[in-house]
């Protein structure tokens, strides 16, 4: 029997170790419904609706700038099922662009992932990401709106699902 080859979801010919803007969009595994609470209808960063696996992805979103010097995470939402993220590795810390390559973008999601998961105890997340380079500030601000705006959007998104 043939082993299958998962294709690659990756821009080709991209080095995603160079300065950018990422937008990134992880699921949890078989899409369950782990971080907002049963009957939850919106879950902002700071609010009560997340459940103890939701706090638990939280802190390791807000970990990412911890861990990694040059990273920052502009924007994020925590869904019952995914969790978008808004990255960007543009400025070191005096607001110079950044000349030297940083940590790849699979290196920092996987240290997330990882991070939550050893803190739930139990696997949490489907097997990759999904990920789309962001190439000008109008696309930026769309993608950052849509952050803001999907848990209140949360029955017409594309992962939706009944708890």
């Amino acid at each position: 029997m043939q082993n299958t080859r998962r294709k690659t979801n990756r821009l080709q010919n991209y080095d995603y170790r160079n300065p950018g803007v990422y937008f990134v969009t992880i699921c949890t595994k078989n899409k369950k419904w782990l971080f907002w609470n049963v009957g939850a209808s919106i879950a902002r960063p700071g609010t009560t609706p997340l459940s103890q696996t939701g706090v638990v992805v939280e802190q390791a979103i807000l970990n990412i700038p911890k861990q990694y010097r040059y990273i920052n995470v502009d924007n994020y939402v925590i869904m019952p099922n995914h969790v978008h993220l808004l990255l960007s590795n543009f400025y070191d810390d005096s607001g110079r662009a950044m000349l030297a390559p940083t940590p790849h973008l699979s290196e920092v999601i996987r240290q997330m992932k990882g991070f939550a998961t050893k803190q739930a105890g139990f696997p949490i997340w489907q097997k990759s990401y999904h990920d789309h380079v962001v190439r000008n500030e109008r696309s930026y601000d769309k993608i950052f709106q849509y952050i803001d705006n999907n848990p209140y959007l949360w029955e017409k998104d594309t992962f939706y699902c009944e708890y």
